[in-house]
């Protein structure tokens, strides 16, 4: 049962990760989209406000989402191992 449950876990973890690497690069604008200077060494690609606190939560959802659809996917067999095509 606790196997089951570490392994869960890692699943829902890798898909929080490629989540949130999905999610960082919508809505920021940089300094240069902004029009404003950068100076002491800033790199003008740099988001003007990266809002990482409203990425995190948006990941966390959109991950429990993709995460509960898998589940149901699996646990209904609506797509068997062996009916997934490997060639």
């Amino acid at each position: 049962m606790i196997g089951h449950l570490f392994y869960l876990f890692e699943i829902y973890y890798v898909i929080w990760w490629t989540v949130l690497f999905c999610v960082l690069p919508l809505g920021v604008k940089s300094y240069a989209e902004a029009g404003i200077k950068v100076t002491d060494g800033g790199d003008p690609g740099a988001p003007l406000k990266p809002r990482m606190k409203r990425k995190f939560w948006t990941t966390t959802w959109v991950s429990a989402l993709v995460f509960a659809i898998g589940y149901v996917v699996y646990a209904l067999h609506v797509v068997r191992l062996p009916d997934i095509p490997i060639h």
